[in-house]
């Protein structure tokens, strides 16, 4: 397997090259919790001794370099990413939180990287509904 040489981010995308003089690149989508770091922090990385791997100590994101290789594209138009599109004051975090599942999943079924079950689908709109119904309460 390829190592990884070289990381850098650009036009909202990580990038590597490896050892083997392939360069490959992921849209940030890919990684939520990259994609919500700070410069400093994106750039606060170490590639692991079999240079198969980087980890990113301060905001606890590991990613390996069979990542890359995975070339779906993202389905940026997709159910959960219109609700939040169409509700921007909501917070991924606390929504993600309330409903007892970490942000990244709720952040890679908006970006389109995963796909919800029907099941889960059901549980985010249920959550958003009672929301509103909370709000509608004041």
């Amino acid at each position: 397997m390829a190592k990884i040489e070289k990381l850098w981010f650009a036009s909202e995308r990580i990038w590597i090259t490896t050892d083997e003089g392939q360069t490959l690149s992921r849209p940030l989508e890919a990684f939520p919790t990259l994609k919500d770091a700070t410069k400093v922090q994106r750039l606060s990385f170490k590639i692991n001794r079999f240079g198969d791997s980087i980890r990113w100590e301060e905001i606890d994101e590991d990613i390996h370099i069979s990542s890359f290789y995975n070339t779906d594209e993202a389905d940026y138009d997709n159910e959960i990413a219109r609700i939040f599109n169409r509700f921007p004051q909501l917070n991924v975090s606390e929504v993600a939180r309330s409903m007892g599942i970490h942000k990244s999943l709720l952040s890679k079924y908006i970006y389109g990287i995963k796909k919800p079950s029907e099941q889960r689908k059901e549980q985010i709109k249920q959550y958003i509904r009672l929301l509103g119904q909370d709000l509608m309460a004041i």
